[in-house]
């Protein structure tokens, strides 16, 4: 699954992006030091930065591997659901998959804490808010264009409706019901700012 990380090649690096990702997830990128990953693996601070120098150098690697995965999801929706809607419906569950490990979505704690991170990450998290829009506007084109979805605006407009809803519900959710009911709503949210068609 794209989003709850925990997928290790048995190296160092991946050790330690692993653990770096889970921190930023559950606490944010500024509620973690070095000292907490070197705690957690046994590891020196010194090892730490051996691999990644700065933190921000943590923080890029970090994101670049999130959007990579979240890349590769996107890419096997579109391939197993022809449907727009059915499309939309999977991509909301790979939120409410992240949610339900009692995590959040990588890049939209890391856009919380926006103003207060160095440019290369703030980059990198605009890339990946931009390749979600991207692939959630295509997606909406196509179900525009053959009747099964119906809603006011561009697609692009729609689309960046769509990952603000997600990711604000997200943030709410952790405050109330938690992931039991993340699922459902997230659906709902995604059905209603597309408009899909149910006759």
């Amino acid at each position: 699954m794209a989003g709850t990380g925990a997928q290790t090649d048995g190296g160092t690096d991946a050790s330690i992006l692993d653990v770096a990702e889970r921190l930023v997830q559950t606490r944010g990128f500024n509620g973690f030091s070095y000292a907490d990953i070197a705690q957690e693996l046994s590891v020196t601070k010194a090892s730490l930065h051996y691999h990644y120098p700065g933190k921000a150098d943590l923080g890029r690697a970090l994101i670049d591997r999130y959007a990579e995965r979240f890349a590769d999801s996107l890419a096997a929706i579109g391939a197993a659901e022809p449907s727009p809607s059915r499309a939309l419906d999977a991509y909301a569950n790979l939120y409410a998959d992240v949610f339900a490990a009692h995590r959040m979505c990588l890049c939209g704690m890391l856009a919380a804490e926006y103003e207060t991170l160095p440019d290369p990450m703030q980059e990198a998290i605009r890339g990946f808010f931009d390749v979600n829009e991207a692939w959630l506007a295509e997606v909406l084109t196509r179900g525009r264009r053959d009747g099964s979805l119906a809603f006011a605006g561009s697609s692009r407009e729609t689309a960046r409706g769509i990952v603000a809803g997600l990711e604000g519900a997200m943030l709410v959710g952790r405050a109330t019901d938690g992931p039991a009911g993340f699922r459902a709503a997230a659906r709902r949210l995604v059905r209603r700012l597309a408009g899909v068609q149910t006759g």
